[in-house]
Formats: C-alpha cells, structure tokens, sequence
C-alpha cells in the first residue's frame, strides 16, 4: 500500500499569544522594578529657641546615659533540698533607712524577719553578713521558691555567701572557712518498694 505523507501541525494561535502575554508581563514588570520609588518623607517642625517647647541638649534627656546610670548589683544562685534562691546584691546607698541589728534584706518582697518569723531562721540568714561584720553594709533582694522555710533559709544564705564572693574575692577565707559557700546536697532518701519509709521495714512474722 502506498504511504501517506505526514501532514506538519501548525501551532496553535493561543499558545503563542499566552506566552506573548507573559513576555509582556515581564517587561512591563522590570521596568516598574528598575524606577527608583521615592517616599515622602514627613516634615518634622524643627525646635527653635523661641518656641515653647525648646529645650536646650545639655537638658534633654538621654536614653544611653540613662540606662547606664542604673544601680549595679551582683547577682547569684543559691540553693537548698528543693528550694532556690535568686539574690541580688548592691552596696547600700545614704539614702537607704538603717537600722540597728537589721540587715536591708527582701525576701519575695517582704522583710526577711516578717517572712521567716523564727529567730533560728532569722539568726540563720544574717550569718553571712555577720561572720563579715557588715550587717548594715549592703542591701539584698531575694526571690525564693519550693521546699519549706527551713530549706529556703538555707537556700538565700548560700545565695548571699555566692553573691559577696563576687563583690570581694577576699571575702572568701572567711566564707569558705564557715562552710557558708558549699552547697549541702543532703536530701530525703526514697521510699523503697515494700518498705513503710526509706529504710524502715514492716513487722516480720513467721507464719
């Protein structure tokens, strides 16, 4: 049989006008991209010396100048059983309330001696700053979470004893001597599996 020649398809019209279009489309794209867009910038009315709100530089206030002139203080972790302790401590100011045999100590934002309520504890806090004999020399912030007070005592002595270390290396003979310094890692023992307490054991019978 004969062969019949193959007949060429002639490109769609459509096609070519698609991809007209989208040469288009990035033309006029690259164009709008390569102008320079220039915005308004706002008028701001310059301060004279006449005005009423003019205030000399020598007055203005400074953001920089400002946040460096806040008080510097040194900061530490204490800990205890369950309880931690964040200190902050800053040397005390002439503006600061004193008081006699009072250390200007916050715990959770009460007086220590309103918080702890308990001359034993009360004794206890102020170890630190005793065993210097600076009682009234610095001032302290504390916030202290978990455990119970007598854990949490110890807990902000070991913060403060961290927290002078770092104001005065030279404190620390006389705060590593009191064992003020160490952190006690005594904690209760588990209750093991058959046994009433940690260690304590059911009555054994015979039969």
């Amino acid at each position: 049989m004969p062969r019949t020649p193959k007949t060429k398809l002639k490109p769609e019209p459509a096609i070519e006008k698609v991809v007209s279009l989208k040469v288009l489309r990035r033309e006029t794209l690259g164009k709008q991209l390569a102008k320079p867009t220039v915005l308004a910038e706002p008028v701001v009315p310059q301060e004279t010396a006449d005005s009423d709100d003019y205030t000399p530089p020598e007055e203005r206030f400074d953001e920089k100048a400002e946040a460096g002139a806040k008080e510097k203080y040194y900061p530490a972790v204490g800990r205890r059983k369950e309880s931690v302790a964040r200190v902050r401590l800053s040397t005390r100011k002439s503006t600061d309330e004193l008081k006699n045999d009072k250390a200007l100590l916050t715990i959770n934002g009460k007086d220590y001696q309103d918080y702890f309520q308990d001359s034993a504890l009360i004794a206890q806090v102020e170890t630190p700053f005793r065993k210097l004999k600076s009682l009234n020399r610095f001032k302290a912030s504390v916030i202290v979470r978990g455990g119970g007070l007598a854990g949490q005592a110890r807990a902000v002595v070991h913060g403060l004893a961290r927290t002078l270390e770092k104001f005065d290396g030279n404190f620390r003979k006389k705060l590593k001597k009191s064992n003020l310094l160490t952190r006690d890692p005594r904690v209760k023992e588990r209750r093991k599996y058959g046994h009433k307490k940690a260690r304590k054991m059911g009555r054994w019978s015979k039969r």
